[in-house]
């Protein structure tokens, strides 16, 4: 099959479009890899910045006023230490309902 000029000029055309078009998406995804490797560097534990003695201290600082000092942990013992016998003449029957 011969083509003529045309043709042939058509289709180099059309091979140097396809050509410029996988060089960018290659070039694209080369980029897609770099930066994903610059962030999985930065967010590394290794490459991390170390944090200040300043902001460690403002972070313990902060944790000491999430915990609740007023918190009695075993609510039982706590009502028959400080109200002893109201808490027993209140809670005698609270089983008698169940």
């Amino acid at each position: 099959m011969t083509m003529t000029t045309e043709q042939k000029a058509a289709r180099l055309a059309l091979i140097k479009e396809v050509a410029a078009k996988r060089k960018a998406a290659a070039e694209f995804k080369r980029r897609q890899q770099i930066n994903a490797a610059k962030v999985r560097r930065y967010t590394d534990v290794v490459d991390r910045p170390a944090r200040s003695a300043k902001s460690a201290e403002f972070d313990r600082a902060i944790d000491k006023m999430n915990e609740n000092h007023n918190q009695w942990t075993d609510a039982p013992q706590y009502a028959e230490k400080y109200y002893g016998q109201v808490y027993r003449d209140t809670t005698r029957f609270d089983n008698e309902w169940n």
